[in-house]
């Protein structure tokens, strides 16, 4: 059985653009998938790579993992856990960095960026994480790790430290390779379609949380902007407000743009923001009232406990061999 990891930073506000963007395709990953062991954790301890504010960041912990859950992943195909509970990822991180390069880390392009918008003095971890992210994927001998365009490159320093380390030692990890999953919505801001709908945006209007509530979620789709020519048509170089509007509308109800054009022929902008608004409140209801249930619940505590049970027994076999190859420790 091949074994198939993601991780997931708790960043606060998950927003639609998020849902429609990223979760939504990666709960049908879990049933499109045969035969593999899902792995998915909550990556903590790469939140801490800048400052955090500790009751927010627990909090954040726990709605990202009950929002997952509540917007679809099955805790009967996944183990979902909390990276922090599993002490084995630092150590097996430290491990590695004995065997990574300073030349190697300072390429990453993610840490040039992040060096750059550091205001205040920058961390070491936020040149050494890539190697965290090596151990969060080795440990667990993954055979596949989703990936974007901006985690390509770590992945490709994963597999670089992996053969290094087997060349050096003997087999001992797996070498993963990217799963290219399929690439959903690109959702764009609501008052200004030309960026991406992000939670950082000062405007509130401008982005939809999936916990808002549902009267706010439905005056947003209402008051977004479009333009003048009252026409709903795809033309996202010309149009791009309404097709911003329409990507939501196909995404949702998986109707194409021209089923779309063909049904609100004539109708104008406010017919169709009225039925999106409805869409959308449909859509993200049952969400909040899953999410509503498990945020407080043992529930939740038992689903984090079961992954984080399961993630240790293989993260302490996998370490116990490593220290083994290298040396460390007393041998019995």
């Amino acid at each position: 059985m091949k074994r198939l990891l993601s991780g997931i930073q708790p960043t606060g506000v998950v927003t639609l653009g998020n849902y429609l963007g990223a979760i939504k395709n990666f709960v049908k990953l879990q049933n499109e998938l045969e035969d593999i062991d899902f792995l998915v954790f909550i990556a903590d301890l790469h939140a801490i790579t800048v400052p955090q504010n500790k009751t927010e960041l627990r909090k954040n912990i726990k709605t990202l993992a009950a929002l997952y859950i509540a917007c679809g992943l099955d805790p009967k195909k996944v183990h979902l856990f909390v990276q922090s509970e599993v002490i084995e990822h630092t150590m097996l991180g430290y491990m590695l960095e004995c065997n990574t390069y300073i030349g190697e880390l300072e390429r990453m392009t993610q840490y040039k960026d992040k060096k750059v918008k550091q205001i205040e003095g920058v961390s070491s971890s936020l040149l050494t994480y890539p190697v965290l992210m090596a151990a969060d994927i080795l440990l667990y001998d993954s055979d596949l790790v989703p990936v974007g365009e901006d985690q390509k490159q770590h992945l490709e320093l994963t597999r670089n430290i992996a053969i290094r380390f087997n060349n050096k030692y003997g087999e001992t990890f797996v070498v993963p390779e990217p799963y290219i999953a399929k690439q959903g919505a690109r959702v764009m801001s609501l008052t200004d379609p030309t960026k991406k709908m992000s939670k950082s945006d000062p405007n509130p209007k401008s982005y939809i949380n999936l916990l808002d509530d549902i009267n706010i979620i439905k005056n947003r789709i209402k008051s977004a902007v479009t333009d003048s020519d009252g026409c709903v048509r795809y033309d996202i170089v010309n149009k791009p407000g309404i097709s911003n509007l329409m990507t939501i509308y196909s995404c949702i109800t998986n109707k194409t743009y021209e089923e779309i054009e063909n049904q609100y022929q004539g109708l104008g902008y406010q017919q169709f923001k009225a039925d999106l608004a409805e869409i959308v409140a449909n859509e993200l209801t049952p969400i909040q009232e899953r999410y509503k249930e498990l945020i407080t619940s043992k529930e939740l505590d038992a689903i984090l406990d079961e992954g984080r049970d399961y993630a240790s027994m293989l993260a302490r076999r996998k370490v116990s061999k490593v220290k083994d190859r290298i040396g460390l420790g007393r041998k019995k």
